[in-house]
Order: structure tokens, then C-alpha cells, then sequence
């Protein structure tokens, strides 16, 4: 180890021991390069990252490549029809095959030397490198993948946390009405945060903020979902938070007689693959996250044809999703700068809607474009603060933000694993 690797190595151990339970981070966990690094190699490198969904490649020969800080990877369906996912490295002198984004190949072609590769990843054509050239060699290197309900996470390293089985376990039943495997992708937006990728987590995992700065989302969500003051409430907000738990008595006695699962699970301090699921129930007309709390689609995702199926509502590292039984919405969130996160966010219908006859895009999507574009200003501006002289570590609130104190200590934690540890 280098000796400035050396000094990184022990600032960023000094940083994640002076975190303090309850309070948000030290600032160069947020703002600095050799922190950026670290994660890239410690949380996106060795841990199951959501990537996308089955439906991105419906189609043998179909392949996105996806960026994951420093690294790429290509997931494509093969001749089979089976999904696989590969380093997007050619094997003969490191330059990356296929752009980011999507496209349709036969095989996969290095456009450097033309090295081609089969579908399955096996080399099969070296031009200029003799007869006596091992082609098995030399094939694609393996990313492992795993698909969940029909969305699709990868893991870099060569061990991957084997407690994946553990989501698994709990969303492919909860996902099996949606069939999102057979649904498509209406519509996707990349977006820029101007924020490390800690912060839009930690923005997602509260709505705190949600009534001042997010009022259309704050129409299909009711605020006491997310926690408050039982001792501060105000004569309005008290009786919302018990018309809220007799609602949620109903619902659960519902879904109980449906089958449909709805009681929290929370996979999150204490294991690798951090997770958390619960039902929600839908606020205003209670059928979908669009303006008016109405349906979007009129085809039905899978046989989720039962009105009041609420929000299945999942975090995970990276991710952050809501179902419902008309559309999904998948959002994911990669880091690109210790100051700069990318948050795709993809449209999930039912693969035989039509747009503009069972459909209208913008009433599909209107919703969660605001809200983007609105966490997008909130993230910048917590970026700034964590950046000044003025920031010292602040306090979570116990009853509305404790899924934030949990993730900050699931991510010391989990760095602390990796090696960073004094």
C-alpha cells in the first residue's frame, strides 16, 4: 500500500469511528474523493446493488450496460433466453464493449480489436492471436445476478453476501401478483443529483419533508406512514395519525382474507444486504401515485386486479421502489462523483398497455418527475451544507428519521467490514 493510500485509508477509519449513534455523519463521509472511492469498492463493489429489471431485456440479444462508479457491467438475455451479467471489459486489453444505455446484439463485439464474444460470454473469435491461442481463456468475466420479483441486482465481487436469499425469500411472494417480469419499461429518466449518493439515500428514507416540499406526492401518501411526535401533535394532526391506525386495521384484515402480505420487514443493521418492505395504504382515492390518486393504466400489472392493494413499498441499498397494481415505479441511485448521483427512475405497465389508448404518459409519470426534480434541489442543498465550515453532525429525529440513523449505521458498519476499521 502506497503511503497516501495508507494515510486514506486511516482518515477514512478515523471518520467512520467519530460518527456518533443518532447523528448524521462526519462530513468528509459525504464530501470526500478518497471516500468516494472507498465506496465504490466497499458498498457497491462488494454488496448486492440493484442494477434494473427483467424486462429491460425481454428479448434474447437485448443488453443494457450500467455504470457503477468507477466500473460497468453489461446484463443481457442469451440465446437461451436466460439472464447473465458480465464486466463490460474485453478480455484482451481492457476496453469496455457496449456504451451505456441499451441496444440489440448478436453477439458482443469489442469495437478496439474486434474480439466477439457469444452471448453466453465465451470468446469466440481473436483475430490475429495464432493457432495455438487458448480461446477459453479469455471469456467475459462473470457478474453475479439475481432476479428478484423482476428486479435485478448484481454484486462485483467474487463472494457475494449470500443473505440475497433472504429478500428473495420475502419479495418474490410479495411480488408474484405484479409479474413485473412480463411487464415493460413505459418510460425512464436519468437524473442528476447534486449530492453524494449517501444523501439522496438518506433523503428518500424520511418524508419529514414530504408535506412542505413535496405536495403533490404528499396526495397519494399519508404523513403519519413515516413516524411523528406523539407528544407534539396538533389536534388535526392527532386525529389524521388515529383515523390512519384504524384504516390500517381494516386494510390488514383485508389483505389478510386476499393473501397479500402487508406486515413491515426490516433486513437492515446487523446484515450485508440491507432491505426494508412494508404495504402501504394509498392516500385520497387510494388506487395509485398519479394527480388525482386514480389508477394510471387500465390493464393491471400481472393479476393485480384487486382494488386496494396499496403501495408495496422497498428499500434497498440503492434503490428505492413502489408497486402498485396498475404501475411500478423503480427508482436507483449510482454514485458518478463524491458530489454527483445519478438516479434513474423507470415506469413499470403492463406489457400489453398501449400508450395513449390504456395510458397517458404524462399522468402515468407526472408524480414522481416532480418529486425527482424536487429531491434533486433538497440533495443539492444538503450537499452545499455538509461541504461548509459550518457543519457539524446533527441529530436524527427517533420518531420520524430512525431508518436514516439505521442506514448510516448499517453503512459504518458495513465499511468497518470491509477493512476500514481502526
Amino acid at each position: 500500500m502506497l503511503d497516501a493510500d495508507r494515510g486514506n485509508h486511516a482518515d477514512i477509519s478515523r471518520h467512520l469511528a467519530a460518527r456518533r449513534p443518532g447523528h448524521t455523519l462526519p462530513a468528509p463521509l459525504y464530501t470526500s474523493a478518497a471516500v468516494w472511492a472507498a465506496d465504490c469498492d466497499a458498498i457497491f463493489g462488494r454488496h448486492w446493488i440493484a442494477v434494473g429489471v427483467a424486462c429491460d431485456v425481454p428479448e434474447a440479444g437485448d443488453v443494457i450496460a450500467v455504470d457503477i462508479g468507477p466500473s460497468s457491467i453489461v446484463i443481457l438475455r442469451d440465446d437461451d433466453g436466460a439472464l447473465r451479467a458480465f464486466h463490460n471489459v474485453c478480455s484482451h486489453r481492457g476496453a469496455r464493449l457496449v456504451p451505456p444505455g441499451r441496444s440489440i446484439v448478436g453477439k458482443l463485439v469489442c469495437p478496439y480489436h474486434q474480439w466477439t464474444y457469444n452471448l453466453d460470454g465465451a470468446l469466440a473469435l481473436a483475430p490475429h492471436m495464432g493457432v495455438d491461442f487458448d480461446h477459453a481463456l479469455h471469456h467475459l468475466k462473470p457478474v453475479a445476478l439475481r432476479d428478484v420479483g423482476g428486479i435485478l441486482y448484481a454484486c462485483l465481487a467474487a463472494e457475494p453476501p449470500a443473505d440475497i436469499k433472504e429478500l428473495a425469500a420475502v419479495m418474490e411472494p410479495r411480488l408474484a401478483d405484479y409479474d413485473l417480469r412480463n411487464a415493460k419499461v413505459a418510460f425512464e429518466q436519468d437524473l442528476i443529483e447534486e449530492g453524494n449518493w449517501k444523501l439522496t439515500m438518506e433523503n428518500n428514507r424520511e418524508c419529514y419533508h414530504c408535506a412542505s416540499n413535496h405536495p403533490q406526492l404528499s396526495l397519494s401518501f399519508h404523513a403519519a406512514d413515516f413516524g411523528y411526535d406523539p407528544e407534539n401533535l396538533t389536534e388535526s394532526e392527532r386525529a389524521e395519525a388515529n383515523a390512519l391506525i384504524d384504516a390500517y386495521a381494516k386494510y390488514s384484515a383485508h389483505w389478510t382474507e386476499e393473501g397479500l402480505a402487508y406486515e413491515p420487514v426490516e433486513h437492515t443493521v446487523g446484515w450485508p444486504t440491507n432491505f426494508r418492505t412494508q404495504r402501504l395504504i394509498i392516500a385520497g382515492l387510494g388506487e395509485s401515485q398519479t394527480p388525482d390518486t386514480r389508477a394510471a393504466v387500465s390493464f393491471p400489472l400481472g393479476n393485480a386486479n384487486r382494488p386496494w392493494m396499496g403501495d408495496v413499498h422497498l428499500w434497498g441499498i440503492n434503490s428505492w421502489n413502489h408497486i402498485m397494481s396498475d404501475h411500478a415505479v423503480v427508482f436507483i441511485a449510482y454514485p458518478i462523483a463524491p458530489n454527483r448521483t445519478l438516479v434513474r427512475t423507470k415506469w413499470l405497465v403492463h406489457a400489453d398497455a398501449v400508450e395513449g389508448e390504456d395510458y397517458d404518459l404524462e399522468n402515468l409519470t407526472a408524480v414522481w418527475k416532480t418529486t425527482n426534480s424536487e429531491d434533486a434541489h433538497l440533495v443539492a442543498l444538503a450537499q452545499r451544507g455538509v461541504s461548509s465550515a459550518g457543519y457539524r453532525p446533527g441529530p436524527y429525529s427517533r420518531f420520524t428519521e430512525r431508518a436514516l440513523d439505521e442506514f448510516a449505521t448499517w453503512y459504518v458498519a458495513r465499511m468497518q467490514a470491509s477493512g476500514y476499521a481502526l
